[in-house]
């Protein structure tokens, strides 16, 4: 248990970074309708399959369109 309490004050500011990424990726895409590549149902899956850091990075690195 100590071992968490150590932890606890860099784990906590990454899990609400993880989950504001998240949460604009997916408003982001529910309010665009163009995409560099794919489609709007592939990068919902995307995105949610790889909740973590991966999937919305892999957004705005490959799908989110240039405005």
């Amino acid at each position: 248990m100590d071992k968490i309490m150590e932890f606890l004050p860099f784990l906590i500011p990454l899990a609400i970074a993880q989950f504001a990424l998240l949460g604009y990726t997916l408003y982001h895409i529910l309010n665009h309708k163009h995409y560099k590549r794919g489609n709007r149902t592939l990068w919902l899956i995307v995105v949610i399959a790889g909740m973590g850091f991966v999937g919305p990075i892999l957004y705005f690195l490959l799908g989110k369109e240039v405005e």
